[in-house]
This record gives C-alpha cells, structure tokens and sequence, in this order.
C-alpha cells in the first residue's frame, strides 16, 4: 500500500478527483504527481487486469517510496518515473503509451514535503532554507535568496505570494544580506521570522488563521520550481496525450493556479474564441478540444478534518474527438 494510501493520511478532493477520471477498468492513467501514492492507490482499486497507471513525480523521494511500493506489490499494472509532469507524454510513450484514457494533476507541496523540516519548504519548522522538490537539479531558496537583486526579490513575492508588503520584505531580505553576509538565511526560522517583523509591523491585525510569513514562502517556492511555467506546461502535455473521451482533473490550492488551469479549459474548449458575427456561434477554423466537465470543492466536513483542503478546488475537463470548427 503507498504511503499516503495508509490510514491517517488521505489525499485532498481524494473521491471526487478519482470519479472525475471516470476510470475504465482497462484504461491508462498517468498520476502526474505521485506524492507518496494516494491517489494512485484509489486509481489502481478501480483498474483491471489490464489497466495500466504510469506515475510520475520529480521528488526523488517520492519516487522511493513509489518503486518501493511498485517491488512489494509486484503489481504490474504500476509504474514510476522520476521526471516533471510536463515530460508526461515522452515518459508514457517509453512505457508503451502513445495516449491516455486520464491525467491527474494535484498540484504544489505535498504533506511528506511540508512535513519534514529538512526540506526547507515549513516556515513551522526549522530546517535548511532549500524548497527544491528535486533537491538534484536547480538552486535552493536560500542561494536564490544571498544573490538575487532586492527588486526581483520584490516582484516574486509580490506576483507569487500576493503579498502587499512585498517591497518592505525585499528590502529587510537585502539589509539582511548585508549585515550577515553568506552566512545569512541558513535557516528557515530565520527568513520566518524577518518575514514576520516585516508584517507585523506594518499590519496591526494579523490575518485570521495565516502566519505572517505564509505569502512569501509560498512565493519563493514557487519561483524556485517554476511551479507554475510547468503548470502551463504539463496542461498542454495532457491534452496531448489524452485520447478522445479521456478526462484531465487537476487540484490547485492557490488563485494563481486555478486561474491558469481555468483559462486554459476555457481557451482550449472555445469560451474565449472568436464569434462568426454571422451566425452568433464559433468562428469557422477555431480548434476546440476539451469540454469543460466540473469544478469541485471541498466539503464542509472534508476542510473540518483536513484544514489544506480549505483553498482546493477540483476542475475537470474531457478530451474532445473534434479538432476544428468547419
């Protein structure tokens, strides 16, 4: 049984992303963000003999914990690759797969990555200031953090943490820096805790529910990863590899990924296309691809007993045989 697929610890939106694949007992699946297996868990139950779940995650240790599961279920219908979920159609094509009946995408930091503070991704819990999902490739937070100018500091805080007080935490950041020297931000604790004099400071009333820190470590994060170039990314890699009828459900727990997943459905299924000012309808020539099939939220009793539910929101679409209007 994967890690997460143990009792205690439960995927957000679990049923409801599972139903939204409407799962074929013979059909192949990707799970683009294998995590320590939830979802893939509940896929598989629903799978038959000849179904197939290719899985995928770019945390070597999710990866681990999934070929650990893969050697002791010797469950062949499963597979894992270490990669981006972008890659998706070049990894299902090496296992055999040119298109694919479902994608799952439930997206940013998982509850194994926030959990364990020497990944750096807590602003709860000290540890080393890294935040990479793949600690192999790339730079960590904290040597982005020592060599970044003060102004591009500010925008990614500001345009991916929707902080207000973007500009303050920049500047503190750089006085930082330069009392400290390369010995400064080691540590999480302590980008938490400037983080939260800067806030603090400046807004009296503390956001109800939020650490003062939340905006910016979610900002860095996902500038770190390039979370959300590889959302745009990976939706594109779906649509490709999904065959006519297959289903693309992705969990966000932000607006700025919801809001690209929305215009991407809403793109891809003609909300947005020109009108033949004729006819009213779609202009001719226009390529509509996806039909937009639900957008999902938590329930009441689901965000009681899991307070990371709380911002999610399921949104699900269908490949489409058509390619064009005429």
């Amino acid at each position: 049984m994967p890690d997460a697929a143990k009792p205690g610890h439960v995927p957000v939106l679990l049923d409801a992303a599972v139903e939204a694949l409407s799962i074929r007992a013979d059909g192949i699946y990707i799970d683009g963000t294998y995590g320590r297996g939830g979802h893939s868990a509940a896929i598989l139950a629903r799978l038959g003999g000849k179904g197939r779940l290719v899985a995928i995650d770019r945390d070597p240790q999710a990866v681990a914990a999934g070929r650990r599961f893969a050697e002791a279920s010797g469950d062949a219908r499963f597979s894992i690759d270490h990669g981006r979920f972008a890659e998706m159609a070049d990894l299902a094509a090496a296992r055999g797969h040119d298109r694919v009946d479902g994608v799952l995408l439930d997206l940013g930091v998982s509850s194994p990555q926030l959990d364990d503070p020497a990944r750096g991704f807590s602003f709860r819990e000290d540890g080393p200031l890294d935040m990479r999902m793949d600690p192999t490739t790339g730079i960590s937070a904290r040597q982005w953090l020592l060599t970044a100018p003060e102004s591009q500091i500010a925008e990614v805080v500001k345009d991916y943490g929707e902080e207000r007080f973007a500009v303050p935490i920049a500047k503190a950041i750089a006085a930082r820096r330069r009392q400290a020297g390369d010995a400064a931000f080691a540590r999480t604790g302590e980008l938490a805790g400037l983080v939260a004099g800067v806030v603090r400071s400046r807004r009296p009333k503390p956001e109800a529910g939020k650490d003062p820190a939340t905006r910016t470590f979610q900002a860095v994060r996902i500038f770190i990863n390039h979370e959300l170039e590889e959302l745009t990314d990976g939706l594109s890699a779906a649509i490709g590899c999904l065959r006519p009828g297959g289903r693309l459900a992705v969990i966000s727990f932000h607006s700025l990924e919801d809001r690209i997943v929305k215009r991407f459905i809403a793109h891809e299924s003609g909300r947005d296309a020109p009108r033949d000012p004729v006819r009213g309808g779609i202009a001719p020539g226009v390529r509509i691809r996806l039909r937009p099939v639900a957008r999902v939220l938590p329930s009441a009793a689901e965000c009681a007993a899991n307070p990371r539910a709380r911002s999610a929101v399921l949104r699900v679409a269908e490949r489409l045989a058509e390619e064009a209007r005429p």
